[in-house]
């Protein structure tokens, strides 16, 4: 990653969106960092809510042994089962032996839906997440993903579709909260034109992030030329000028 677009980032970020939180980003290798090693997982642990510590500046690495949830493993790329009966705990259950979620109407359904959904390997044993602030030269980030609120989403949803000659570059899927910034936007890489995903819709995900926030996962290349562009959009305008004040006024910056 080049020390420039990093800079011309973070310049543009405070000048636009005063105050709002700094995205994070990941890639895989195939050697841990091993002072960035997460924790192995006592139980069940939501790969969402680590991502809270890479949020406030902790740079994390996890492995397929520190990732405490099946779809977690299998929607960053190191699994590709499910857990059995799943078509029936995406729906309504087996009673007395299993609750269900309930977020599809049939396990058919779920078994239709899960043909559009299928499993990517990770292109690394290892995925490692930092903060924007703590890229280096030597990382090359996959995906950036924005926690944004709702006037930053304005923004950032409105600079994805900037240069798009079509209406839908940025999409919604339904999906698993890590889905929507690891496995979709990864997915999106192999388009020549790739689309931003929004995302943290997924209900057992939404405790792991404040009230007010969704994400949205941006593809590296549409993030680099998001990056540049915004000198030139709306972001200049009296209009965003409105919404950047308040933005201002809530966060108290001066």
């Amino acid at each position: 990653m080049e020390a420039e677009l990093k800079e011309i980032f973070l310049q543009n970020w405070n000048r636009y969106f005063p105050g709002a939180e700094l995205p994070i980003g990941f890639y895989y290798s195939d050697t841990a960092e091993q002072k960035f090693m997460a924790k192995p997982p006592k139980g069940h642990r939501c790969i969402v809510g680590d991502l809270a510590k890479v949020r406030n500046g902790e740079t994390l690495c996890f492995d397929v042994h520190t990732i405490g949830c099946g779809g977690g493993k299998r929607y960053l790329g190191f699994e590709s089962k499910q857990a059995p009966n799943f078509e029936y705990f995406l729906s309504y259950g087996i009673p007395g032996k299993l609750e269900g979620e309930r977020y599809k109407k049939s396990p058919e359904l779920v078994k239709e839906h899960m043909k559009h959904q299928k499993a990517s390997k990770a292109p690394g044993e290892y995925i490692i997440f930092k903060r924007w602030d703590h890229m280096e030269d030597g990382d090359n980030p996959l995906v950036v993903i924005f926690f944004a609120t709702p006037d930053v989403l304005s923004g950032l949803f409105t600079l994805a579709n900037f240069d798009e000659p079509q209406p839908n570059g940025v999409i919604a899927p339904f999906c698993a909260g890590c889905a929507s910034i690891v496995d979709y936007p990864c997915k999106e890489l192999e388009s020549s034109d790739p689309r931003a995903v929004l995302g943290m819709f997924d209900v057992s995900a939404r405790p792991c992030v404040p009230s007010t926030v969704l994400t949205l996962a941006v593809p590296w290349p549409k993030y680099v030329r998001m990056v540049y562009n915004m000198k030139e959009s709306f972001l200049i305008t009296k209009s965003w000028n409105k919404v950047r004040m308040r933005m201002k006024r809530d966060k108290g910056c001066s």
